[in-house]
């Protein structure tokens, strides 16, 4: 078995098709850097991310493959699953070794191209999700805060909206999960890391960081909620159905 030890960057697994093709030997299996080796290797190379060899790559691929399909590969990175750094690798060789005129994206009898496909599709309908589903809290700051935990890292695709759709207010949407998040000043938005965030682990900010209003909107907008709601036709299933019950906790209409 043929391993590559690399840094665990989207920059660092194009770097490492770069170098498989220059060194004409191409790895079975991806690993990070500190991880235990397998017990019958019979090769392995350490990866050295660089940014003018992942560029060339990239750019290959945008010659070899649609846009779609490239943000496809950037989609199954941010899935996080274990296995799809392998994956993306296989895709991108078979793009790069395909001799046909015709591209192999939609060539869905090949299992790893299939796969991209499904697994990318996941982590988009995650971004809708989070677009739909994300509920502000305002702090006594004047802030205008939201905590999400996506089943994928979808966050970085969705943040354009929030800055978009959210231009005229402070805000910060940060995930739970991977310790990071975004904060827009009304001019920029910037990635986060919070140094202390335990008092958000709950999905609510405690009443004594919120606005003196926020708790006044919160009930308002339960009682809107609940005075709409036509309770013979209530269908619980449905309503998981549309919308997963896994953000329950961060919609202040399900408290």
């Amino acid at each position: 078995m043929i391993v590559f030890f690399y840094d665990k960057t989207f920059e660092g697994l194009l770097t490492a098709v770069f170098d498989a093709y220059s060194r004409k030997i191409f790895p079975d299996k991806l690993l990070v850097e500190g991880d235990v080796a397998p017990m019958f290797m019979e090769e392995s190379y350490t990866v050295m991310t660089q940014s003018d060899k992942a560029s060339r790559v990239w750019k290959a691929l945008h010659e070899k493959l649609s846009k779609s399909a490239c943000n496809m590969l950037s989609y199954v990175w941010l899935s996080e699953l274990d296995g799809s750094d392998d994956l993306i690798f296989r895709y991108i060789r078979k793009a790069f070794d395909n001799k046909s005129s015709v591209s192999i994206e939609m060539n869905f009898g090949d299992n790893d191209i299939l796969e991209v496909h499904q697994l990318a599709k996941k982590v988009d309908k995650e971004q809708h999700s989070l677009k739909q589903f994300i509920r502000f809290q305002k702090a006594a700051d004047d802030i205008y805060f939201a905590p999400i935990v996506p089943l994928y890292n979808a966050l970085p695709l969705a943040i354009d909206h929030f800055t978009d759709r959210f231009s005229d207010q402070k805000w910060v949407i940060y995930d739970l999960k991977r310790k990071y998040g975004y904060y827009y000043d009304l001019k920029t938005t910037v990635e986060i890391t919070l140094t202390d965030d335990d008092h958000i682990l709950s999905g609510k900010l405690d009443e004594s960081l919120m606005a003196e209003d926020e708790k006044l909107f919160q009930d308002l907008w339960k009682g809107y909620f609940k005075a709409m709601t036509i309770k013979e036709r209530i269908n619980l299933k449905l309503q998981r159905q549309h919308m997963p019950k896994r953000f329950w906790k961060y919609l202040t209409e399900k408290q």
